[in-house]
């Protein structure tokens, strides 16, 4: 009768099973997704301060596009790793 050998429980636990990803793909998506609600939140309040202030209106639409402008610019690094991530994960299950 041939024996099996038992697989170890630490190199079964190593290796994420077919059809899950790496454990370490949930925090780095949390992470990022937390910074760009700061930055969101960051971009709220000073949009909100901008449109309630005294200023012209002139000078109110050019602070406002540069605060959108910031904005994106801010958000543009999160957001290309978080579609590299989301491309990681859809090979995984493809």
């Amino acid at each position: 009768m041939p024996s099996s050998t038992p697989k170890s429980p630490v190199s079964a636990m190593s290796q994420p099973a077919a059809g899950t990803y790496s454990p370490d793909i949930l925090p780095l998506m949390q992470s990022l997704l937390r910074t760009l609600a700061d930055i969101d939140f960051e971009f709220s309040k000073d949009l909100e301060t901008v449109q309630q202030s005294a200023v012209v209106e002139p000078l109110k639409q050019r602070a406002i596009a540069t605060l959108r402008k910031r904005h994106h610019e801010r958000r543009a690094p999160y957001v290309r790793e978080l579609n590299k991530l989301e491309t990681q994960i859809q090979r995984m299950f493809a």
